[in-house]
Formats: structure tokens, sequence, C-alpha cells
């Protein structure tokens, strides 16, 4: 190290030094976690030299969010990731503040494009301002651009913000030019999502709103992304200060609009609209193209209003959700685990039409590193209450009922053995389709994640059951058939 280091050389020798201290015991196997330190939004995912690369907000001194850096990591199979040094510290006067949320995209000249949050801290009568930084480099090191921020709160039209300004996504578009979406809070349509474009990533122009809550979605619209799919335009913003309505809970939320697009006349359409997840903890979630045409998105595993007070069980704090494979069908946001997670199945057992009513175990499924899929056949059946029990042992459990009569599922944490006031349960719609209802959770140590009827719904939490809690038991109110595919992983 230098004698005298910059910021980045500081944080990239202090992560050195702790990965010599640290071993891969008690992190989970197919999440990513941050070497050290806190983690929260992902940034930057991307496909780049032949490896999926993800960047993510960090604070590498704490287990407690503070000044924003830039952690990085690269993947060749989504599930194995590599620690890569430090991307970004705040360092210069654009991003004194901190380096907030932003994208990555690959340039024609062979370079990767960061854009990011730059935040200016508060001064002698100024409130603190975020605007939107670049910078470019090889996949390992970045050079801020000297004229940073190059998108300002004077590029865009009276009433948008200069403090809620922030999170930029850009995309190549298929004429060349760069594309940007950026979250704001317009003064009476409250949050909103702005579009920009550039030849170079440099010079900006605005382009217009494409959509905006208007009291509908939260106050404050956080980490959009706008992409086609399967012939519709999908726009992910996450809520701030959403009240519960239809699917949603109130708080932070995550929310996924299906629509048509009009580039010309910049005139986004809507069609649908729907919670990404309807789980405890998922936040912020951002999208790549794999080379194979998949779309495949990621976000954060946690709570901003439950995390500050959660326990620090590890060096580090905080994990991302499982990649997962995205698709609209039926008007529906639809999401699985990419396919990949599929070269860690072991030993698998599958039951296969088999009837069950009293609690019961089935033998060779259970564990805490599980691809866990059940099929319920209720048509013949009197059943109207399921129960499935995971992470169990003689004190604690996680719980999935499915209210079949009503259609709904419900998920509960409660005796899972948090003694925290906060909220472990959630009621998601769960119909019998075809004479079925499908459940496939993924867990992966401290973690679940259920998709429902092939990923119609997706609930994601965290749980705090103790890890030798490892049983798995099926219930019902009435015999009912049902089949059983465990993959254990490892």
């Amino acid at each position: 190290m230098s004698i005298n280091p910059s910021a980045l050389e500081r944080v990239r020798a202090f992560e050195r030094e702790q990965a010599m201290k640290l071993s891969a015991e008690g992190r989970p196997l197919f999440h990513l976690t941050p070497l050290v330190g806190w983690m929260n939004d992902p940034n930057g995912f991307c496909f780049y030299k032949g490896q999926f690369h993800l960047f993510y907000q960090y604070h590498p001194f704490s287990r407690q969010w503070g000044p924003m850096h830039w952690g990085h990591a690269v993947s060749g199979d989504l599930l194995h990731w590599t620690y890569m040094p430090c991307a970004l510290a705040p360092d210069t006067a654009a991003d004194a503040g901190g380096c907030f949320s932003g994208s990555a995209v690959p340039l024609p000249d062979g370079r990767l494009l960061l854009a990011y949050t730059g935040v200016q801290p508060a001064g002698t009568f100024r409130r603190e301002t975020q605007a939107q930084c670049v910078a470019v480099g090889d996949g390992t090191d970045f050079e801020k651009s000297l004229l940073n921020p190059v998108i300002r709160h004077a590029h865009m039209p009276v009433g948008y913000s200069e403090f809620d300004f922030r999170d930029p996504k850009a995309w190549m578009g298929p004429d060349g030019r760069l594309r940007m979406v950026v979250a704001n809070r317009h003064e009476k349509r409250q949050g909103t999502v702005l579009l920009f474009s550039s030849a170079e990533g440099l010079n900006w122009e605005f382009m217009g709103e494409i959509d905006a809550s208007c009291e509908e979605y939260g106050r404050m619209w956080e980490c959009p992304d706008f992409f086609a799919l399967d012939g519709k335009q999908v726009l992910l913003v996450s809520p701030q200060e959403m009240h519960a309505r239809e699917e949603f809970h109130a708080g932070y939320g995550t929310v996924a609009i299906v629509g048509r697009w009009d580039e010309k006349d910049c005139r986004f359409e809507r069609e649908t609209v729907q919670p990404v997840d309807h789980g405890l903890t998922f936040y912020a979630p951002q999208t790549t193209l794999a080379p194979d045409g998949r779309r495949i998105m990621i976000g954060w595993m946690d709570n901003w209003e439950t995390c500050k007070e959660a326990p620090r069980r590890h060096p580090w704090y905080a994990q991302m959700s499982v990649p997962r494979e995205l698709a609209v069908e039926k008007g529906r946001l639809v999401q699985r685990p990419v396919r990949e997670i599929q070269s860690l199945w072991r030993d698998t057992v599958i039951h296969d039409r088999v009837t069950v009513r009293e609690e019961t175990a089935l033998e060779g499924v259970k564990g805490r590193l599980l691809d866990l899929s059940v099929t319920l056949y209720p048509a013949d059946s009197a059943c109207r209450r399921f129960t499935l029990r995971v992470a169990k042992d003689s004190a604690h459990y996680v719980l999935v009922r499915c209210d079949l009569a009503r259609g709904e599922l419900v998920f509960d944490r409660s005796h899972g053995g948090s003694h925290r006031d906060i909220a472990h349960t959630r009621h998601v719609p769960a119909e019998v389709r075809d004479g079925r209802l499908t459940l496939r959770l993924l867990m992966d140590r401290e973690s679940v994640e259920l998709f429902i009827n092939g990923g119609e719904r997706v609930v994601t939490s965290l749980i705090p059951t103790p890890i030798a809690a490892d049983g798995v038991t099926f219930e019902a109110d009435a015999p009912v058939c049902l089949s059983v595919e465990a993959h254990h992983l490892g």
C-alpha cells in the first residue's frame, strides 16, 4: 500500500487482511454474502468478459449500514461467487456522502461503465443532495469521470427533487445509445421513474417520465429497472412508505408493472400491477440479460424496517436472494430459481402419490440445504387445509399452511425461535390450478424462498430457526394425495 493510501486502497487492504481470517463456515451455500461488513442493494448486475458480475451496496468496516461503497463478486454459474476487490469508495466531491446504488453496462470498446448515485453531504444552509455519476474500467479497477455528477437536478424539469434522485439503471439501446432510468420523487406525483439517453455516458438528455406512484404505491420509488420480456415491457420499482392494498403489504415493498412501451412518445401504458415478492425479507431487485437470452433477477434478502436491530451472528451481515429466471405468463411476472441450481442436487428422494393426514415425516425428506417440491392433488379429497412444516425440531418450525377452500397460503415463521416484535407472517393468494397446487421451497441454512404454482407468486424470508432444526413434516385435515421431490444440496 502507498504511503498516503486512497480511500479505495485502504478498503482493499482491509479486505485482504480480513480474507485471511474468515472461513466459509456458517455462510449460505449458494446465496452471496459480503466478504465482511454490511451488504444491501444489488448493483451493477451484468455479464461481462465471460462472467456474471454483481456489485452491491457495502460498508466493509461494520456490520451496520454506513458510508456506502461498492462491493464486488463474480460467478460463472450464479451460485458460486468469487470476491473481487472493492470497486468504488466515496472519495470525490461528487460522492463524498456515499456511492449509492446503480448499474453496469459493457461498452462497445470493451470497457465496463458503472452508473451510480453520488451523494453530496449536507453543508451550511444546504441539505444532502443526490445526483448520478459514472466510472469506467476493466471489470476490476474503475476511474471516476472528472465530469461527475453527469446528471444533476438541473437536467430535469421543475417539480422533481434534488434530494430524492437515485439508483440509475442503464442499458445499451438497439440504436447504440445508452438509456438510463432513475428514481425520483415529484412534488405532486410522489415516486417517479425518469428516462435519460446518452451517446457515450457523459452527456445525458432527459427524455421524459415513464410512470409515477400518484399515491397508489408508496411515496418514493427506489431501484427502478425497465426491460422487455415476452412481448411486454416490465417496470420494477421498490416503493417506500406503501399502504397495504390488494396483494401488497404496508411499508417497503417491491412492485412489477407489466405493460406496453412506446419509446418514440415516451409513453408506458400499465396493464397489470403485482408484488414482485410477498415475503418478509426482499427488496431492491435488479435484473440482467444472460448470454442465452434469459432475464435473471436478484434481490436483497432483507427489510429496512427490521434489519437495523437484527442479530449479528457472523462477521458479515445480509445476503442476496437466489438468482431467478423471469417470464411473463398470462400478464403476470413469473419467477423460478435459475436452472443452474440443479448442479447442486444430491441424494434425491421422491415420494410419488402418497396419502397423508396426521402430521407425517417422509423418509429421506429433511435438511436445511434443500430444494423441496410438493404437489397437492386435492380434487378427490375432503381436505380443506394442508400444512407443511420445515426447519423443525421439538420446539421450532417454519409453517406453510394452505387453505384450499379460500385459495390462500399463510407463511409463518413465528415459531422459529425469534423473540423480536416484528412481522412473522404473510398471507398470499394460492389457488388450486388444474386440480393441483405446487410448492417449491429452496432452503439455504438461514433462509427460505417459496415458489407457488410454478413461480406465480414468491415468498422470501430469513428464518431464525436453529440450524440443527432440520425436520420436514406434512399434515392435512383430511386424507390428501401428494407427491414430494426432495433434492439435498451440496
